[in-house]
């Protein structure tokens, strides 16, 4: 492993779960966590792909891979490794234990056939050198609804919104989420058991808000959005001053997903509405009276890596026909590496090896970037990131990488 120790890099045993998950716990700032937390992350752990690094008798490192599939530009559901649960004990820092362990994941999810990996990033510069691209953003905002309003499209007033338990709305708020799911790229099929990682409400979390709340849209009887939202009393000099947090907003339609908002705007003595980890082209922008008032900010969300080039830039369809030769370095992992010839359009694509001269030079990490559509190769040759060696292929190659939506990633794993 490139370290000064016998350190051991070894498959989790179900044994050792309790002992894997307080190290995740303390790496990333051992906070409180409930035993429902520790008894779901079990229940979804996948043993056959969770390491554990070992010092003689200490564990050191952990990490982990889901098997997801996630949805690509056209649609399609793309088998994905899921990295997670990745951290390194503060004892054992840079002596090679985070790159074994990347390793390890990224060869597993090669041989499993999985084209793409996908993770959250902690720190955002360490998993660059590992290939992995910034592929989606987020968006929050902290919006003043005392000074706020919505114009509201024809039909909101025909959408019924009503309280429910979040538990007892699970399986019909899952079937609007799963049929959401092709379109967007990045969203996540969940596997089962995955549902009831959003009606987590350990009280520890709260902050003083409210237990989780939710409301239903309908029309004609059918469920055709949610929302799971906590409420914060407050009180200023001039009177309330609540807030209400959105966890989580799906629906089906735009007057469905325009009554949800009215709703969460009109909650009474609240006067701020908390939006946070949404789409960047998330529709209410284009309800509000007043952008400005919205405090809009956004950060870095999903982060994918081309765990097999070919068969990834294969998955998805292109806005515009392409015909480019990219010439892609991949040090990590170098089955990558190599002239790759890609042709596609909105129908489908093939990208296949090739001895053809290259037109766009770059790492396996722009393709990263790229590959859900929302970073245009465009944008990272202005940073020095792409070469163009063909006149037009940057072009050609950009618009027909684009994607009509933002590409988003729903929820953490």
């Amino acid at each position: 492993m490139g370290t000064d120790h016998a350190t051991e890099l070894k498959p989790l045993r179900p044994e050792d779960f309790d002992r894997w998950w307080d190290h995740v716990v303390r790496a990333f700032g051992g906070g409180p966590a409930s035993a429902e937390e520790r008894a779901l992350d079990r229940s979804l752990t996948e043993f056959d792909r969770a390491l554990g690094v070992w010092d003689g008798d200490t564990l050191v490192g952990t990490a982990g891979a889901f098997s997801f599939r996630m949805t690509v530009p056209g649609g399609a559901p793309v088998p994905t490794a899921g990295v997670s649960m990745v951290s390194v004990a503060a004892t054992h820092r840079r002596r090679g234990v985070l790159t074994t362990m990347m390793r390890r994941l990224l060869d597993d999810a090669h041989a499993r056939g999985e084209p793409l990996a996908a993770l959250f990033a902690s720190e955002p510069a360490i998993y660059g050198r590992f290939g992995f691209g910034t592929a989606a953003l987020q968006l929050s905002a902290e919006i003043d609804t005392a000074r706020v309003t919505l114009a509201l499209p024809e039909g909101t007033e025909r959408v019924r919104v009503r309280y429910a338990p979040p538990a007892d709305v699970l399986a019909e708020c899952e079937a609007v989420y799963a049929a959401l799911v092709p379109r967007r790229p990045g969203m996540l099929a969940r596997r089962p058991g995955w549902e009831r990682a959003a009606l987590l409400d350990p009280e520890s979390e709260r902050e003083g808000a409210s237990a989780l709340q939710c409301v239903v849209a309908e029309r004609d009887g059918e469920v055709t959005g949610y929302a799971r939202f906590r409420t914060k009393m407050g009180w200023g000099p001039s009177g309330h001053d609540g807030t209400v947090s959105v966890e989580d907003l799906a629906a089906l339609d735009p007057v469905s997903g325009a009554a949800l908002w009215r709703f969460l705007f009109g909650i009474d003595l609240m006067t701020t509405l908390k939006v946070r980890g949404r789409p960047v082209d998330d529709a209410w922008q284009h309800l509000v009276s007043d952008l400005r008032r919205c405090l809009l900010r956004v950060r870095d969300s999903g982060h994918v890596r081309l765990v097999e080039v070919g068969a990834a830039l294969s998955a998805r369809t292109y806005l515009a026909p392409v015909d480019v030769v990219f010439e892609v370095e991949d040090a990590f992992c170098p089955w990558n590496a190599g002239r790759w010839r890609l042709t596609g359009d909105a129908k489908g694509a093939s990208c296949e090896r090739t001895a053809d001269a290259a037109d766009l030079a770059l790492s396996v990490r722009e393709l990263g970037a790229a590959c859900l559509g929302g970073v245009s190769l465009l944008s990272l040759a202005a940073a020095g990131r792409v070469r163009e060696l063909r006149p037009g292929a940057l072009a050609e190659a950009s618009v027909g990488f684009g994607s009509p939506v933002a590409p988003w990633f729903p929820h953490g794993f």
